[in-house]
């Protein structure tokens, strides 16, 4: 992607979902400050309203509520009209729901779903058409090492985030040969607000769960704004990656979350070197 003079019109536009904290306001903050052209949204406006006021004529801030198809069609619709193009979509709307997999709560679980995933859905399906005439995009998901590894007390977010990584693989491969690339970002623990405000709880707990889903409920509540993620340096590292002429399939940030992702593939190459004649031997015979 070419990084324009900052006073040109042909300068990448970036148009970044869930603006008003964490990952995406840094990475709107970040875009802007290079002089690049950047579609902030919040599903309050007002908490976006300054990035645009301080960078007139570069950004355009949008409510956006990315449960609604059409609102996301509309802001796109409005984001080409603004500016001529799309380069790079970045999908970090989303939030954490925990509870134990039998704690969960069906309504809580799929509201959940909407945001994490099938808003990312609406947003992806939106800015293809757009890319696609351009001949050139990049679409940013962001999940989570929790897209990798489910963990006791996350399971249904766990699942959200594992939906968004096989779903961005399979768009990769469909889009490889169109000049659209997609790259899925998965952080570690990192001082944004999922692990605060932002972050609900199952109200229906169940007593066999308490010292493990029970436990690390109350222990990453209680580590909100104190992980080691710095989301500046996250924010560097997503427009590090989508600058590289050949950009990752997935980046990983943090050491904390690496490693549990080391940990996790290595325990998958043993289970196959492990079960490997049981897997073979499943097929028809020769």
């Amino acid at each position: 992607m070419s990084t324009a003079s900052p006073d040109s019109s042909n300068s990448p536009v970036w148009f970044i979902t869930g603006c008003s904290t964490g990952f995406g306001r840094e990475i709107a903050q970040a875009v802007l400050a290079r002089g690049w052209r950047a579609v902030v949204t919040a599903r309050d406006p007002d908490s976006v309203a300054d990035l645009a006021n301080s960078h007139a004529g570069h950004a355009l801030a949008l409510k956006l509520d990315v449960t609604s198809p059409d609102a996301v069609t509309a802001a796109v619709a409005e984001a080409k009209a603004r500016f001529g193009r799309i380069d790079v979509l970045v999908n970090n709307a989303g939030y954490g729901y925990l509870s134990a997999v039998e704690e969960g709560e069906d309504n809580e679980v799929r509201a959940m779903f909407e945001v994490n995933f099938f808003g990312a859905v609406s947003a992806i399906k939106a800015v293809l058409p757009v890319m696609r005439e351009q001949g050139a995009g990049h679409i940013v998901n962001i999940t989570s090492v929790g897209g990798l590894v489910g963990n006791p007390g996350s399971g249904y977010y766990a699942a959200t985030k594992f939906a968004l990584e096989g779903l961005g693989e399979a768009l990769a491969r469909e889009t490889s040969g169109l000049g659209i690339k997609v790259t899925t970002v998965e952080p570690g623990p990192f001082r944004t607000d999922w692990a605060g405000r932002s972050l609900k709880q199952t109200s229906k707990t169940i007593d066999a769960y308490a010292s493990i889903a029970g436990r690390r409920r109350s222990d990453i509540a209680a580590n909100s704004g104190r992980q080691p993620g710095d989301p500046v340096r996250a924010a560097l590292a997503i427009i590090a990656a989508v600058e590289a002429d050949s950009p990752p399939s997935n980046l990983v940030l943090g050491k904390q979350g690496l490693g549990v992702v080391r940990k996790k593939l290595a325990g998958l190459i043993n289970d196959l070197d492990t079960w490997e004649a049981t897997t073979l031997g499943a097929d028809f015979p020769d």
